[in-house]
């Protein structure tokens, strides 16, 4: 399914931990296909890899809050500044 999705000329695909249940092979098959999609793909994934070689931008919903900011999820994590105010989000 998510082959003829993509195949289908969509311009944009929503997915669901779309790693879950699949093996290793599969989930290679996966990444280099969505690496090679050219429209718009929102995502949520426990994969760090699969996160760090398809997302180019992260946007974390807080419930006091939207940290949106354009870099990989490994730039993300690392950059302290980034991370004090995602913290702040959550406490407030």
């Amino acid at each position: 399914m998510l082959s003829k999705m993509m195949l289908s000329s969509a311009n944009i695909l929503i997915l669901d931990e779309p790693t879950n249940h699949l093996d290793l092979e599969s989930i290679t098959s996966v990444n280099n296909g969505l690496i090679n999609f050219t429209g718009t793909l929102f995502f949520t994934s426990h994969d760090h890899q699969f996160i760090q070689t398809i997302a180019n931008r992260v946007i974390e919903i807080t419930p006091n809050g939207i940290m949106d900011r354009t870099m990989t999820y490994d730039e993300y994590l690392e950059n302290d500044e980034i991370q004090s105010k995602v913290q702040e989000m959550y406490k407030k």
